[in-house]
């Protein structure tokens, strides 16, 4: 069942308006962070800076949606009395736009190192790391996609995509920090290395809204 049709099972009109409200927040603020990961990508490895400011922009709204979205479900659950199942819905919301607010703080900390990345020439670990932020990416968009269809399935399948983000982390961060005979200085590693770190992060948090997913349809994460 899909989570559109899930909201309007078992409470009144009115209390089901309100919960769609919130899921239909949930998901653009899904959109936007989903953007936002990509202008990170463009800025990192095609030098398109000028998306650098579109992130800043677009962060500001991720964080007004999750705000307003705290604030309607705590609303309505202490002044309504949802269904058992949209009260895992609400509750996984208050939960999963954390983690979305998370990926689009790193989607901006990722262009601010667009900005410092320019001045050095490109690292060999590049076209690899590229890989690893597109395979960030689409852990996001599976997963938001998951929350739209109420996939509970969608947590294994995405767990198994991280392994493969933490196999590449572990990968890179070993030939990184042990690079022998850095020349000039060691500040393009040291972005590297942060970079790494935040696609292994923002991939966690990917599985982590896939995984309220399976809460809210099971009652339990899988």
């Amino acid at each position: 069942m899909a989570l559109s049709e899930q909201i309007r099972v078992g409470d009144n009109i009115r209390l089901q308006k309100k919960t769609s409200q919130v899921a239909q927040d949930v998901l653009r603020m899904g959109a936007l962070v989903e953007e936002s990961f990509r202008y990170s990508h463009r800025a990192l490895f095609e030098q398109e800076l000028e998306a650098v400011q579109k992130i800043i922009i677009q962060d500001q709204e991720i964080d007004k949606y999750y705000r307003q979205i705290e604030l309607d479900c705590s609303n309505i659950l202490t002044s309504q009395s949802p269904s058992p199942k949209n009260l895992r819905i609400l509750s996984a919301f208050m939960q999963l736009v954390r983690d979305l607010e998370r990926i689009g703080d790193y989607a901006q900390d990722l262009g601010e190192i667009a900005q410092k990345l320019i001045l050095y020439p490109p690292h060999p670990c590049m076209k690899e790391i590229a890989t690893m932020s597109q395979q960030a990416q689409l852990m996001l968009a599976k997963s938001i996609v998951a929350l739209t269809e109420l996939d509970a399935e969608a947590g294994a399948k995405i767990k198994f995509l991280d392994d493969t983000i933490d196999d590449a982390y572990d990968n890179l961060y070993a030939r990184l920090a042990h690079q022998e005979n850095v020349p000039g200085i060691v500040e393009p590693i040291v972005l590297l290395i942060l970079v790494i770190r935040y696609l292994e992060r923002m991939a966690d948090h990917s599985t982590n809204i896939a995984q309220r997913v399976s809460f809210i349809v099971n009652g339990y994460r899988n």
